[in-house]
């Protein structure tokens, strides 16, 4: 994250005009967190990764088109796309979404450790995650204004309507991916497999574009389009 940062603030990113370059500069910042797996004996960090791609393949393909339908947002750097969203972004979200989840897991694990159970600390940690989710998006919206080739209609409503939208995702997705390797059978202490990995990224997606449409048929009440 560090490292695009650097890429944006120094503006480096203009001299990437051949149509790899977003995918190749993406995709080799992703590798360190998509090969970790082959090189650690650790089970959760595995199915982390796992969970995390495919919910960053799932956010991508589905969820950037409702940010071009209701924020009339649009990428308009060269780059080699699918489903009309530049592949690099794909790689890019891996990298970015694993940083806030690991984040995420430290701050949601010192509220959950450090109180005891009930009614009061269920309404702190729904507090906590809605906290988290609103700065991530917002953070993350703050920090790539400056690149002109992820453009708005209307950048001030980015940062208000446009976080609180994008942080539907984390609402969804800090909660269920602490929760998610967590013991599913206390008295023989089994962890969840790869498949219920998948599932359960999956499932998270699912809620999520459940209340992306839920906004945008409620509350923007804009025909959806997903135009390739």
């Amino acid at each position: 994250m560090s490292i695009f940062c650097l890429i944006v603030l120094t503006k480096v990113y203009e001299s990437f005009t051949h149509p790899l370059s977003y995918l190749l500069v993406c995709g080799t910042l992703s590798l360190p967190y998509l090969l970790y797996p082959f090189f650690t004996s650790s089970p959760y960090a595995s199915k982390a990764i796992l969970y995390l791609t495919i919910y960053s393949f799932i956010g991508n393909y589905f969820y950037t088109h409702y940010f071009y339908t209701i924020l009339k947002a649009q990428y308009t750097f060269i780059g080699v796309r699918f489903n009309n969203v530049p592949i690099g972004m794909y790689f890019a979200t891996v990298f970015y979404f694993t940083s806030y989840h690991a984040f995420s897991n430290c701050v949601l694990r010192f509220f959950d450790v450090s109180y005891e159970e009930g009614r009061m600390k269920k309404i702190l940690f729904g507090c906590v995650v809605f906290t988290l989710s609103y700065f991530t998006a917002f953070m993350e919206s703050f920090s790539i204004s400056s690149f002109p080739y992820y453009n708005f209609s209307d950048r001030s409503m980015v940062y208000t309507l446009g976080s609180l939208f994008y942080g539907i995702y984390f609402l969804f997705s800090f909660p269920m991916f602490y929760y998610f390797d967590k013991d599913v059978d206390k008295k023989n202490g089994r962890r969840v497999t790869v498949w219920e990995t998948v599932v359960e990224s999956c499932g998270c997606g699912m809620l999520i574009l459940i209340g992306l449409d839920f906004v945008r048929v409620l509350v923007v009440k804009v025909p959806f389009v997903m135009e390739l």
